[in-house]
């Protein structure tokens, strides 16, 4: 291992494979080697979860070479989230000399990480405003324990990122999602799931149609699983969302109550990206070149607390002068 290596503590903070996911593509986009250690240090099974590497590794170290460009397979061979895949593989590709093609295998509605459905309705719109571009095909969705699902995403390489300013919440203007049921189990959970939903939504918001679909994965499923994503949209074009999967032995309706909890909490404190949004974006903020800033809700990094209230609840804005990271393949 190259003695010059950045040494990188695993265990801060919440201690979960996000430092990982992030160091690695930072490391292969710089060019820096990286030596993690204490990976996953805050989860109950510590250390890592993939084949290829040692399985319960808390210590790994990167050396990387020049990004490739291509046709790229990542399966997790469980029901290892695609989503958490992406997160990796998505920077990186961003810095390649020409279009990428990911396949990626595994849980695509898994716990613990976004559902798919966040990435193609929330993250994208949002992370395209730093002027890259990516397209993101569900071939088949897969859910615990068996795994199974398939994305296929294309990746079109950028010279640079630009800066993004999300600063104006705006009003509340649309509310909608879908309730899902796959496999053996009953359409009648997903109606469950919509209806308990939208009945926890109305108690505060009682002015907007609430458009929650009810529908049954037939075709495009492996496995059986349940689950509900609710999405927000604002006047000026911010995204938020509510979610939650089923669980054996948990009623529908406490799993569409629970969407729909996460979604009101997510927009009460009039940010401008919920809760999940804001990590995902600290990578391209500082990548960019340029200041990025975005009014989150509360947040764990150092922040500028805002004073213009418009609501009872705290608010900051996150601001990122971005590393300008060129890419010199283009």
């Amino acid at each position: 291992m190259d003695s010059a290596a950045v040494e990188i503590d695993g265990s801060v903070m919440e201690g979960g494979g996000q430092i990982l996911r992030l160091s690695a593509a930072l490391s292969c986009i710089t060019g820096s080697a990286i030596k993690i250690t204490k990976i996953r240090a805050g989860r109950s099974t510590p250390g890592l979860s993939l084949q290829g590497a040692t399985i319960g590794s808390t210590d790994i170290s990167l050396t990387p070479g020049k990004i490739r460009s291509g046709n790229h397979t990542a399966d997790t061979q469980t029901a290892g989230s695609v989503c958490l895949l992406l997160q990796v593989a998505l920077p990186c590709t961003l810095y390649a000399d020409a279009a990428s093609q990911l396949c990626l295998k595994g849980g695509t509605n898994a716990e613990m990480a976004p559902q798919i459905d966040y990435t193609v309705k929330v993250f994208k719109p949002i992370v395209e405003r730093f002027g890259l571009q990516f397209d993101c095909d569900v071939r088949l969705r897969g859910y615990y324990p068996k795994g199974g699902g398939e994305v296929m995403v294309t990746v079109n390489p950028v010279k640079e990122l630009q800066p993004v300013t999300m600063t104006e919440r705006g009003n509340i203007t649309k509310i909608h999602g879908r309730a899902f049921v796959a496999g053996v189990l009953p359409f009648k959970l997903a109606k469950d799931m919509s209806t308990a939903a939208v009945r926890t939504i109305r108690k505060e918001i009682k002015e907007l149609y609430i458009n929650i679909q009810p529908l049954q994965e037939k075709e495009k499923a492996y496995g059986n699983g349940n689950g509900i994503i609710i999405i927000a949209e604002s006047s000026t074009g911010c995204l938020f969302a509510g979610s939650a999967l089923g669980k054996k032995g948990v009623y529908a309706d406490k799993v569409g109550i629970e969407a729909a909890e996460m979604l009101l909490r997510n927009i009460r404190h009039n940010g401008c990206v919920d809760e999940f949004l804001q990590d995902q974006l600290i990578i391209f903020m500082a990548l960019a070149k340029g200041t990025s800033r975005i009014r989150t809700g509360p947040a764990k990094f150092t922040i500028t607390k805002c004073e213009d209230q418009l609501s009872s609840n705290v608010t900051y804005i996150i601001e990122c002068e971005g590393s300008g990271a060129l890419n010199p393949n283009l």
